[in-house]
């Protein structure tokens, strides 16, 4: 069987050493320069470091020095897994501010947006901003009638599809859902290009791990739900169970699982297999995407402002620094994130989203995860 070993560091070390000074020196000066406000940050404050990134040129877009000072406090509730690390991006932007300052609350998506819910209900909520890990709780804030419509200004760097029509929310990073696999046991084409054809995949039998009570799976169940309806998808929840997948509680030890050998291949968010990568040399693991359907979905983190603040400017200023060169560069290489500004280019070897073909569904829908629920339950996967 051929191996194709497209992820592992020693790809990426190779091919990061071409051009990168060359790519580097001429483009970084914008980043150097002080702004009005004596801050001397530099692109390397944001981007980070390692074999996936030693290769990037600058990133394009907007950089923050041509958008308008932050100036003031706000209240951002920040919510899922990846909220330190968000957090981190938040306290480079009070050091680029100095008048700036951001209280964040941080707590898993879901539990911030029933908060939000319900406070908005009987009163004022204290969030202005609302920075969640996922559309879905984006929606369910949305679907609510409590937050105002973004700036043209703000959202005008993204394209359609990762954005809410309504301008209700904006999304600011991107994760693709991906099969990581192990090297040493497959190659790209064992894997099935269409998720419903694992089911049907007998070498893949007792070899498949996944994470149900995770969010990005709930998610990726409810797309499924949305495009093929809740009969095909109670099928293909069941066929998995059939082929003896193995269960694990996050899409991180997923990934894991599938570099140890454990399993042979998974379902998990892209950026799980890129931080294994990131922290162990020859990590045997690869990314394999399937093409128009519910496991191609690229969902995204987002965030929408509070129709009670009064601070409307400073939220939708803040916004629009996340869709910054900086910041998505940030995104792309310290979370692993896509950036959702086109002119900011994925890490690594990854596929761009027109390469990865993702399904047409509009991401406010994934709100609707009740059903979703329902049918898991039913299944016996929650």
């Amino acid at each position: 069987m051929s191996k194709r070993r497209g992820w592992t560091r020693r790809r990426l070390l190779a091919s990061g050493a071409v051009g990168a000074a060359a790519g580097l020196s001429g483009c970084l000066s914008q980043f150097t320069q002080q702004d009005e406000s004596g801050s001397d940050l530099a692109i390397s404050d944001f981007r980070g470091s390692g074999p996936l990134v030693e290769s990037r040129s600058a990133p394009g877009g907007t950089s923050m020095d041509d958008l308008p000072d932050l100036d003031g406090t706000l209240n951002l509730y920040l919510g899922g897994g990846e909220g330190g690390l968000y957090e981190n991006l938040v306290r480079l932007l009070e050091r680029k501010y100095p008048n700036f300052t951001a209280k964040v609350r941080m707590a898993p998506s879901t539990q911030l947006a029933n908060e939000i819910i319900e406070v908005e209900k009987g009163g004022e909520s204290p969030a202005d901003v609302f920075w969640s890990i996922d559309s879905t709780s984006l929606g369910l804030v949305a679907d609510a009638g409590i937050t105002t419509k973004l700036p043209q200004r703000v959202v005008k760097p993204v394209p359609k599809g990762f954005k809410d029509a309504d301008r209700s929310w904006v999304g600011v990073a991107g994760r693709a859902r991906s099969i990581p696999y192990n090297t040493d046991e497959l190659s790209e084409s064992d894997i099935p290009t269409k998720v419903g054809k694992f089911t049907q995949n007998a070498g893949l039998k007792g070899a498949m791990g996944w994470a149900p009570t995770y969010g990005a799976f709930k998610s990726f169940v409810t797309a499924m739900r949305l495009l093929e309806g809740p009969e095909a998808t109670k099928q293909w929840l069941r066929g998995m169970q059939d082929q003896n997948v193995s269960r694990y509680p996050d899409e991180f030890q997923v990934s894991n699982a599938v570099a140890d050998g454990e399993i042979q291949a998974g379902f998990a968010n892209h950026y799980y297999a890129l931080r294994v990568i990131s922290s162990r040399e020859n990590a045997p693991i690869d990314l394999a995407f399937t093409k128009n359907d519910a496991g191609a979905l690229v969902n995204v983190s987002g965030c929408e402002i509070l129709q009670s603040t009064d601070q409307k400017e400073l939220a939708a200023d803040f916004v629009r620094h996340l869709l910054s060169a900086e910041a998505q560069e940030f995104f792309a290489t310290q979370t692993f994130a896509y950036p959702t500004v086109p002119e900011v280019s994925p890490v690594g070897p990854l596929p761009t989203v027109d390469e990865l073909k993702p399904p047409q569904l509009d991401l406010s829908k994934l709100s609707n995860l009740e059903p979703t629920l329902e049918l898991m339950r039913e299944v016996g996967v929650l």
